[in-house]
Parts: C-alpha cells; sequence; structure tokens
C-alpha cells in the first residue's frame, strides 16, 4: 500500500547511533506524500550525545514534518480517542523500549503514543536498535513478534564479532516494512544477518 496521503508517527528513543540513518528515512517518508508526526521520548529530547545536540533534533524535525513534535506524555495520549494516525514507527527502538512496551509500561511520550495508537488496532512498526538483542531482550522481540499488529523492519547482529548480542534494523527498509505493515503484512525475511561490512 502507498504511503503518499497516510498519516505516519515517527517515534525517536535514545539509540542516538541510528539518527542520521532515521533521519534520512523521516525525510524519504515525507518526500513520498506522507503527513508525518514525530514523538520524541523524554531522553531523546534531553540526552546530548557525541552524535549530537538534542535541540538540534527537534528542530530538524520540525523543520522536515512542518509540525512541533510531540514532547510529552499529555501531547501523546490524543492519539488514541483521535485516531489521527494511520500507522505509527518507532524508529528507533532502544532495547529499553521493547521491553517497557513489551511489558505495558508507559511512562515516556513514545510509549504513551504507541499505546494509544494500538487500541485503535492500527499498526505499530518497530525499528529495533539495541545491545542486548540477543539476550536479555530476546524474549521481549520475541513477544512483541508475536503481538497483533506490531510489525518489525527487518534487523540483523550490527558486529557479529565485537558485539554478538547486538541487533541493528536495516533502517533502509522502513518504508517498504511501513507499506507492508498498512496491509496487515510483516515484512520477510524479518532476520538479515549479519551486515555484511
Amino acid at each position: 500500500m502507498d504511503i503518499k496521503g497516510k498519516t505516519i508517527g515517527v517515534a525517536f528513543t535514545g539509540s542516538f547511533c541510528t539518527y542520521k540513518k532515521a533521519f534520512t528515512e523521516l525525510r524519504k517518508l515525507v518526500e513520498a506524500g506522507a503527513d508525518v508526526y514525530t514523538i520524541f521520548s523524554d531522553r531523546s529530547a534531553s540526552i546530548t550525545s557525541r552524535f549530537g545536540e538534542p535541540s538540534a533534533y527537534l528542530q530538524e524535525a520540525e523543520d522536515i514534518t512542518g509540525h512541533k513534535p510531540i514532547l510529552t506524555i499529555e501531547g501523546a495520549e490524543p492519539i488514541g480517542p483521535k485516531a489521527y494516525l494511520d500507522v505509527m514507527i518507532m524508529l528507533p527502538c532502544t532495547g529499553n523500549t521493547a521491553a517497557k512496551l513489551c511489558n505495558g509500561i508507559v511512562d515516556s511520550p513514545v510509549l504513551m503514543a504507541a499505546k494509544a495508537h494500538l487500541r485503535n488496532e492500527k499498526p505499530l512498526v518497530i525499528t529495533i536498535s539495541t545491545n542486548d538483542g540477543l539476550s536479555m531482550n530476546l524474549k521481549n522481540i520475541g513477544l512483541l513478534m508475536n503481538t497483533k499488529n506490531i510489525y518489525f523492519v527487518p534487523f540483523g547482529q550490527d558486529d557479529h564479532i565485537k558485539k554478538p548480542n547486538s541487533l541493528v534494523a536495516h533502517i533502509d527498509m522502513v518504508i517498504p516494512t511501513i507499506e507492508l505493515a498498512l496491509e496487515g503484512k510483516q515484512i520477510q525475511p524479518v532476520v538479515v544477518s549479519p551486515f555484511i561490512k
């Protein structure tokens, strides 16, 4: 299904090393004709890392989408009753966020947005990025993969020698994953590993 004319929520969590690619995909969504709203977790909106300043990310998101980012739980809650998103994507989704989502914990704007969106039985797409994807978080990923209306961008081990438990999504597959999720289908193969460098 074409994303042109669709309203898409794009949620950012704290995997800052993926932001450069994530913002490239954010721009592609808008260029493809989607109306995009961004949601930032508390940490993604406040932590300065070696990858950049939060204020710069927030401004870039607004410049690309034309909408101010959603930065509070109160701001994310209306996504449920207003049902204005056709699809939501966590781009990226950290292991911490995945674990909380799996266990029904809602303590950030991103998790509230996900909960609110899922209540409308519409697709939630996860772009996993976690150093413990094949250890502590594997059970959570498995449960989320078996949850109605949740879809995954294909992922793999990003450095199977130095970080054998680490999983990162193939961010260049965001749009094809969303297109199929809108049809109720999981893109395949979902595990594409390892990354070849």
